[in-house]
């Protein structure tokens, strides 16, 4: 399933977005990235094999400029809460919605400066038996 593909991917088209989205966890020096957050479940299942999933998803940037995090997470969380549609490029899935569940907020700060702040999203998305 590329749904964490086609998200980071939507994330990466957004006007003005101060620094590229990856997939994976956050680098050494400053970085912008989504990874999947434990909490996701099947809500229903169908005969055909076709789920109905709830997925969490975390945005988090690293930075010594609180100013860039800001810009970076309050743009995406606009943009995403905006978001319509997503499409799978290997119709693994169907987008339902995105929910913003919580909005951008510090998770630390260490002695050398670099700043941690985070943006969790559930998507809702239905997920087709893989032949």
């Amino acid at each position: 399933m590329d749904f964490i593909e086609r998200l980071s991917g939507k994330v990466n088209e957004f006007p003005s977005l101060p620094i590229a989205c990856k997939m994976g966890y956050l680098g050494t020096g400053e970085s912008f990235v989504v990874y999947p957050l434990p909490g996701s479940n099947t809500v229903m299942e169908y005969m055909d094999g076709t789920k109905d999933q709830q997925l969490n998803f975390e945005f988090a940037m690293k930075s010594k400029s609180q100013k860039k995090i800001h810009q970076t997470l309050w743009l995406v969380q606009n943009e995403l809460e905006r978001l319509k549609d997503l499409e799978s490029h290997d119709d693994s899935f169907k987008f339902e919605e995105l929910i913003i569940t919580n909005k951008p907020f510090i998770n630390q700060i260490d002695d050398q400066g670099w700043f941690v702040f985070l943006l969790d999203v559930q998507a809702k998305i239905t997920v087709f038996r893989e032949e």
